[in-house]
């Protein structure tokens, strides 16, 4: 069975998301926390989703867009990474 791991960085994304987002709409902010927290649970039955990112090989990074964001994560065996977690309009 695949596993799901977040990285401290993907965590910390997911706070500063939060904080941004809470400013304007506390309860807003906790429904999109909540859906790009389980959203990388269909990537544990389908890893490939995701668009291949050809800078990072031979890793397999990849990247899966909700909504307006973008998750980064890498398949390594049965183990799938949150790497971090961005906003489509924030700088990167």
């Amino acid at each position: 069975m695949r596993q799901l791991q977040w990285t401290s960085k993907a965590l910390s994304d997911l706070a500063r998301l939060f904080e941004f987002l809470a400013q304007v709409n506390r309860s807003a902010a906790a429904r999109t926390v909540q859906s790009l927290v389980q959203t990388p649970d269909t990537l544990l039955y389908n890893p490939r989703l995701g668009e291949e990112l050809e800078e990072f090989k031979p890793r397999d990074v990849r990247r899966l867009l909700v909504g307006h964001y973008e998750i980064r994560y890498e398949i390594q065996g049965m183990t799938l990474s949150i790497l971090r977690i961005w906003h489509a309009r924030e700088d990167r």
